[in-house]
């Protein structure tokens, strides 16, 4: 865990937050049309309890995309799946994708951004 300095002066734990990195694959030619899927449903995010949510790709890999986020808790990522926009916007791209997924939840303790 990370530690910060309370008012007091006195050090103690930070608490960790939930991290989440994953990959999809798309449809050939597909890649654009799920990452502005992707983006769309983003300003939500933050009242759900996301404090950094990124969408990036890779220019030499036209089908993958990868996600990184960092959630208050492990709690509110679960919820967020259950809000009606991220349940639409799952329903959009999952025709769109293979169906080869990479996932890997992470403790963070910190860092720039957050």
């Amino acid at each position: 865990m990370g530690h910060y300095a309370d008012t007091s002066g006195t050090i103690e734990e930070a608490p960790m937050t939930y991290g989440y990195i994953g990959s999809m694959k798309t449809m050939p030619g597909r890649r654009d049309e799920v990452v502005a899927h992707l983006l769309s449903g983003a300003d939500g995010l933050r009242a759900a309890g996301c404090e950094l949510y990124v969408v990036g790709v890779a220019e030499d890999d036209d089908v993958t995309i990868w996600v990184s986020e960092v959630w208050k808790s492990e709690r509110h990522h679960k919820n967020s799946l259950e809000l009606p926009e991220t349940k639409a916007a799952i329903g959009k791209v999952m025709p769109m994708l293979t169906a080869e997924f990479t996932r890997q939840t992470l403790s963070i303790a910190g860092g720039l951004g957050l």
